[in-house]
C-alpha cells in the first residue's frame, strides 16, 4: 500500500504544479486585462563629464584614465581616477552647507531623500524671466490645481524649464566665465526669500529641488532661501534633469547622493518613479 502511495505522490504534485502556473497565467492575463499602472524609471540626473555645469568658483570635473585596453594576461580592463568639487552637476546640498550645526551628507536621514514627490511647474514664467523668483502664489496655485495642499513629507520639485539649456553655460547660468567677478553675471530662476519661508513656517517638507545651477537665483548676494531651508535641515537638489517627464503629484523620488562623511554636498543620483 505504501509502494502504491510513493508512486501516485509525484502525479499529485505535478498535478497542483499544473494548477497553480495556469493560475499564475490567468493573474498575469486578468491584471492585463484591468489595466494594472506600469512603473516608469525617470532619471533626474545629468552624466559627469568635461561638460558638467559647476558653480564658477568651483573645481570642475576631471577623469584621468589609469588603464583601458587588454593586459599582458589577455584580458580587458579599464579604471580611472576622478575628482570634483562637492557642489556641481546634479547634486544634493547638505544642511550644513549653510546651516552651522546642520547635518553633513552622511548624516541625512534616508526618510529625506526617499518618499513622495510633488513638481510645480513654473516655466512659463521662468523661460521668459531668467532673474524669477518662484513666489508663493505660484505654490498655492499648485494647491488650488491640485485640489490638496502640498502633503506632509514631500520632496518638492521644482520645474523652471531651464534644464533644456544644459551644459550651454550662458544660456543655463548667465556667463561662461569663471572666477568671483563672474558671480555677479550669473542669471537662472530660483525660489524666494518669502516662499522658502512659507514652505517652512506653513508646510512641512523633507526636500527640495530644481532644474537650476541652485536652489537661490542667479543674482542672489546673501543666499536667503539656502538659509531658510538648510537650518531646517531641508537639504536640496541642484541641477536637475527631466521634470517636464514628470507628473504634477502622485509619483515618488529616490534620492541617494555618494556618502561623504562631513561633506557639504555630493553628487546625486536621483530617480522618480512614475505610476503610468
Amino acid at each position: 500500500m505504501k509502494r502504491i502511495f510513493f508512486y501516485v505522490l509525484p502525479f499529485l504534485f505535478s498535478g497542483v504544479a499544473c494548477v497553480n502556473q495556469q493560475k499564475t497565467v490567468q493573474d498575469i492575463e486578468s491584471a492585463v486585462e484591468t489595466g494594472v499602472p506600469k512603473r516608469e524609471l525617470v532619471d533626474l540626473s545629468h552624466s559627469y563629464s568635461h561638460e558638467t555645469v559647476y558653480w564658477v568658483t568651483s573645481e570642475e570635473f576631471k577623469l584621468d584614465t589609469v588603464f583601458k585596453g587588454q593586459t599582458d594576461k589577455g584580458f580587458y580592463y579599464c579604471a580611472n581616477n576622478f575628482s570634483t568639487a562637492e557642489h556641481g552637476g546634479t547634486h544634493i546640498d547638505a544642511p550644513i552647507h549653510f546651516a552651522e550645526n546642520g547635518q553633513s551628507v552622511d548624516e541625512i536621514p534616508l526618510k529625506r531623500l526617499i518618499g513622495q514627490a510633488i513638481k510645480i511647474d513654473v516655466s512659463e514664467r521662468a523661460l521668459s524671466n531668467p532673474d524669477y523668483q518662484i513666489q508663493i502664489d505660484d505654490l498655492t496655485a499648485w494647491e488650488n490645481r491640485e485640489n490638496t495642499k502640498i502633503p506632509d513629507g514631500s520632496i518638492v520639485l521644482l520645474e523652471t524649464g531651464f534644464s533644456q539649456y544644459y551644459p550651454d553655460k550662458i544660456k543655463y547660468m548667465g556667463t561662461d566665465e569663471r572666477g568671483e567677478d563672474a558671480v555677479k553675471k550669473l542669471h537662472f530662476p530660483g525660489l524666494s526669500e518669502e516662499a522658502a519661508k512659507w514652505l517652512v513656517e506653513e508646510r512641512t517638507i523633507n526636500a527640495i529641488g530644481i532644474d537650476t545651477p541652485s536652489i537661490d537665483y542667479g543674482q542672489s548676494e546673501y543666499f536667503e532661501s539656502h538659509v531658510i531651508l538648510l537650518s531646517e535641515d531641508i537639504p536640496a537638489f541642484e541641477n536637475l534633469t527631466n521634470l517636464n517627464k514628470l507628473p504634477d503629484n502622485g509619483f515618488e523620488v529616490v534620492a541617494l547622493p555618494m556618502k561623504i562623511k562631513n561633506g557639504s554636498g555630493a553628487p546625486l543620483r536621483i530617480v522618480a518613479i512614475v505610476h503610468r
